[in-house]
């Protein structure tokens, strides 16, 4: 909402401009009336709402036109003042006033206007009938007031509507010649709507219309509040309560029911609860809260925000089969301004025999996001309506920031859930194939990717010792020249050379050599292919000699040409030397320790499938 308000009054000489923010100020008529009141600044303590409020006047005696047209375009809210008993003053409503505000202010947001009929107490007719036609034709007219400076009559009120025209404006909501809904304000409701539908079946029950209330209004409804709202629905419409709930429809009608009743300051309490600034758009403050990530330093989902994201996934996830068919994906991102994932994702995480994300796939694609651009996660939490659901300050409680990398090193134990990997070698090398293996895919499905739906990168978890942690892979372009930091910059390295392919190896060598050889990264040499024959290698040390010089691991063979899914101890092991860096070199050695690590892993991976298929049964 606005930080304050700006309201000025114009009119036509000696309608009695001044007198209503005497009158206002001392609460008696004035005496002696000047030409024009000083500006004054009424605190936001005694305002109904809550909000600083400039009031200021003119005088064509006083000031230039150059002074009205800067009072005009700083105005939040203009009154246009005429006398009720002077014909004069209100033709110059539309012959002057209107126009020349009209042609000061942006035609796309336009300043509300308010017409003053001042001195009622000077005729006992009502100027309404003269008045309506002008509110019919003008959009731009919130509301019209007939009040009296001399008996203080409306005189609260008229300056009430005027702060309730800025804060709480019928204008982005409601179309009167239609009388309905805009659009923008439809589309922002019915987001509103579907964040609130917890289990998603389509209304609002009695404990999601409550959670709903108590969210947006700090109160319950009381039982006979509820039926009193869904009877007031059932009188005008016959698809607005259905299973005794609220339906869309029924949301959409109460809204503007709200509006038509000059209620319109409950549908922007809704509005502003859910993110939405004066022009229907989500705030930047809304979808992007502050977070401060100190360098060396990752981010990640913390667990309430798996249980949030566990919660989504289990709404949209109709059939029950722990998978997001493409419908069930484009009704779970209908809250979303745009499609968020292509069909890239689809090759990045896990997915079922038919191509579909499964459960620990969607997790696996948030944990990524989060990983690599924590805006975007927090932006995509905040159009799910996370810090609402949850009651958080903001989504920014979602994120956990894990302690700076160094004191990982020099404590030599990490509380971190999410490992990167980069991968590089040479074109051709089975970079590609390492990833999708790791995602359970053998060469044949990987020979149904599409190439313009493949990943440079693949999620999926890990058990290490027991301990569930997650590994992204990220394909480096093979560029030897210009490797940035952000290539650079992971918790293992894996150097891919095809064995069959005698140039393959010399890429590794040279990258390790140019930006590793110094590194505390662990880096693994994967041979990658082993079910080809193996050539020589057009380098000066073979593979194993190379490997052995500079203190490596020997290479590891690794190949995705299998019937079934390939093996995934290898991803353990890059998992164990991410984690436990200090022992890459001093241990790895040691073949107990791969041993360890991949019984760990097995045995672990076997009780989470357990676990998992109990907790989809409770599901």
């Amino acid at each position: 909402m606005r930080k304050d308000v700006r309201i000025l009054l114009v009119g036509e000489p000696k309608v009695g401009k001044t007198s209503l923010i005497m009158s206002l100020v001392s609460e008696e008529f004035p005496d002696e009336v000047p030409l024009r009141a000083e500006e004054i600044t009424i605190p936001a303590d005694v305002t109904p709402e809550r909000v600083p409020t400039h009031i200021v006047d003119y005088s064509e005696a006083e000031q230039s036109d150059e002074q009205l047209y800067q009072e005009i375009s700083k105005a939040n809210v203009i009154c246009i003042v005429y006398s009720v008993n002077n014909k004069k003053s209100i033709e110059k409503v539309t012959s002057h006033w209107i126009p020349l505000i009209n042609d000061r202010t942006d035609k796309d947001s336009r300043v509300p206007l308010i017409l003053v009929g001042n001195k009622s107490d000077l005729v006992e007719h009502s100027s309404m009938e003269t008045i309506l036609p002008i509110m019919n034709q003008y959009q731009d007219i919130e509301t019209c007031v007939e009040c009296s400076a001399k008996n203080l009559k409306n005189i609260s009120e008229l300056f009430y509507y005027a702060q309730k025209a800025v804060l709480h404006p019928t204008g982005p909501l409601y179309c009167p010649e239609e009388k309905e809904l805009k659009p923008s304000c439809i589309k922002a409701l019915t987001r509103i709507f579907k964040v609130s539908d917890l289990d998603n079946d389509g209304v609002l029950n009695d404990n999601e219309l409550n959670f709903f209330q108590r969210t947006c209004f700090n109160t319950p409804l009381a039982p006979q509040a509820l039926e009193d709202v869904k009877n007031v629905v059932r009188r005008n419409m016959t698809d607005g309560v259905k299973d005794n709930g609220l339906t869309l429809k029924g949301f959409l009608f109460l809204h503007t029911l709200f509006i038509q009743r000059g209620r319109h300051e409950t549908t922007w309490t809704v509005l502003r609860r859910f993110g939405y600034d004066d022009d229907l758009e989500l705030t930047q403050e809304y979808l992007f809260p502050m977070i401060k990530i100190p360098p060396d330093c990752t981010t990640e989902l913390n667990h309430n925000a798996y249980l949030f994201l566990q919660s989504v996934f289990d709404k949209h996830d109709k059939d029950r089969d722990c998978a997001l068919s493409p419908e069930e994906v484009k009704d779970l991102f209908k809250v979303f301004p745009y499609m968020p994932w292509g069909p890239d994702v689809n090759n990045t995480v896990c997915t079922n025999d038919q191509g579909w994300i499964t459960y620990q796939g969607y997790l696996s694609q948030w944990t990524l996001t989060t990983y690599l651009d924590v805006q975007r996660s927090l932006e995509y939490l905040g159009y799910l309506g996370y810090s609402i659901i949850y009651e958080q300050e903001s989504q920014a409680a979602a994120i956990t920031v894990t302690r700076n990398k160094r004191i990982d090193l020099q404590k030599k134990q990490t509380q971190r859930s999410v490992f990167r990997c980069n991968v590089l070698g040479a074109r051709g090398s089975g970079k590609s194939g390492f990833l999708q293996a790791f995602l359970g895919r053998n060469l044949q499905r990987q020979r149904r990717i599409r190439e313009d739906h493949k990943s440079f990168y693949a999620i999926s978890t890990t058990y290490v010792y027991g301990q569930e942690k997650y590994l992204l892979l990220h394909e480096v372009m093979p560029d030897f020249d210009f490797l940035s930091e952000a290539d650079l910059a992971c918790d293992v390295v894996c150097l891919v050379y095809d064995i069959n392919s005698p140039r393959s190896f010399e890429y590794c060598a040279k990258v390790y050599k140019q930006y590793f050889i110094d590194s505390k990264t662990p880096c693994v040499v994967i041979a990658a292919k082993s079910d080809l024959h193996e050539v020589r290698q057009h380098y000066s040390l073979s593979p194993h000699e190379f490997c052995r010089k500079h203190k490596l691991h020997p290479p590891q063979p690794f190949t995705c040409n299998t019937t079934e899914a390939p093996n995934k101890d290898i991803y353990t092991r890059l998992t164990t030397m991410a984690m436990y860096p200090h022992m890459a070199q001093a241990d790895l050695k040691n073949s107990t320790f791969w041993l360890r690590a991949s019984v760990g892993a097995t045995v672990f991976a076997v009780l989470g499938f357990a676990m998992y298929r109990a907790l989809l049964k409770q599901r």
